[in-house]
């Protein structure tokens, strides 16, 4: 993969994290457990698809970053009163599990790629 094309594919990825940040910050609260399953299959998927696409760590931990940032600010409440993460079991288990779910897609070892189906 050519240098822009990895450095287009980290902004797609910090977009990325940011759209599952929200999607799953709403999900997990409105279909228990199903929804709170569904949330953190959509972060692994983007953290390792992200170390796999890039071919580097740097592919999992953008997309953890800006998820953790996302889910930060989604989580303080605002002067109107608004929250997306309420005291409870649930958004516990997302913030946590999102959180581990990015660490360890970034620090799973990057394999080379098997010459024995390349030829």
């Amino acid at each position: 993969m050519s240098q822009q094309g990895r450095i287009v594919s980290y902004i797609l990825l910090g977009v990325l994290g940011v759209v599952v940040a929200g999607a799953g910050s709403l999900v997990q609260a409105g279909w228990f457990p199903g929804g709170l399953l569904l949330g953190l299959a959509g972060c692994a998927a983007v953290f390792y698809g992200g170390a796999k696409l890039t071919g580097t760590r740097l592919g999992a931990v953008i997309p953890a970053a800006v998820w953790l940032v996302c889910v930060v600010l989604l989580s303080s409440t605002r002067p109107e009163g608004d929250f997306l993460f309420a005291a409870g079991l649930g958004p516990y288990v997302y913030l946590l599990g999102g959180a581990l779910a990015g660490v360890i897609c970034a620090t799973l070892p990057q394999l080379p790629a098997s010459r024995a189906n390349s030829t």
